[in-house]
């Protein structure tokens, strides 16, 4: 079963979903992954705060 990740994702959950989202995060501009905001901050959330297109990073995270 494949979960779909969305802007509601927590970040901490989406490293668990997918093991490679840190070198996406990171490509896409989001450089603090293991910061302890991550744990507890939705993926709509940190892109607001970094600036970062959430639709274009939804698409790579779910795209297989």
């Amino acid at each position: 079963m494949t979960t779909t990740i969305t802007g509601d994702t927590i970040i901490a959950d989406i490293l668990k979903i997918r093991p490679d989202a840190a070198q996406i995060l990171m490509r896409h501009g989001m450089h603090c992954i293991g910061c302890s905001v991550s744990t507890a901050e939705s993926l709509k959330e940190a892109a607001q705060v970094h600036g970062i297109d959430l639709d274009k990073l939804i698409t790579d995270l779910n795209t297989r």
